[in-house]
């Protein structure tokens, strides 16, 4: 795989398709091209994540109907979309079916270029952030029954008093589990805590 990340280009005209290669592999990124929407589809459980850059019109699935069957999965495959004028009704509905940017043909090679980086650092984004929500549940998962149920207290913004009371225990106690959380999760404040608890929570 490339520096630049991977670009999946779909588009029935061989010239345009294969001129879209051409440009993105000079600049860096890791290009697959397909001839159809259906081919694309097809090996999509397989396919690395990365921009999907896509003719709207397109016969069998243009690329609003990519879009649709795409829903669940933008997150892992921002898509460009690119039209022709008479096209640009169609692709005003991609925009709001999901699609990240829309270009218009003619374009220029650095308007493309420029495109695939932006979607390819929002996806970057997404992983990160995916990686670090998965780390912070795992932490979670680790602590024991007492500490999370501190925890859930911390949540719901009670006083040390307050979750002691609603424990059983003493607030001294309550602040050696807060102590031990802190130290767990590698949270250095109790706002950091909070968010990293609420992105352990937090779906797509």
């Amino acid at each position: 795989m490339s520096l630049g990340g991977n670009v999946h280009v779909i588009d029935d005209d061989d010239a345009v398709r294969d001129s879209l290669a051409t440009l993105l592999d000079a600049s860096g990124f890791s290009v697959i091209t397909y001839a159809s929407a259906t081919a694309f589809l097809e090996g999509l459980d397989k396919a690395p994540s990365g921009c999907v850059v896509t003719d709207v019109q397109m016969p069998v699935i243009t690329g609003l109907e990519l879009l649709r069957r795409l829903s669940d999965r933008l997150p892992q495959f921002p898509v460009i979309v690119l039209t022709g004028e008479a096209d640009v009704p169609m692709a005003v509905e991609a925009l709001k079916n999901g699609a990240l940017d829309l270009i218009e043909k003619p374009y220029s090679a650095a308007t493309i270029v420029a495109a695939v980086r932006q979607a390819l650092t929002q996806l970057e984004a997404h992983s990160s952030r995916n990686s670090q929500r998965s780390e912070n549940a795992e932490r979670i998962a680790a602590l024991s029954a007492r500490e999370r149920e501190v925890l859930e207290g911390v949540l719901k913004g009670e006083s040390n008093k307050e979750i002691a009371r609603d424990l059983g225990i003493s607030p001294r106690t309550v602040e050696a589990y807060r102590a031990n959380l802190m130290m767990k999760m590698g949270a250095e404040s109790l706002s950091e805590l909070v968010r990293m608890a609420i992105e352990a929570r937090r779906e797509d």
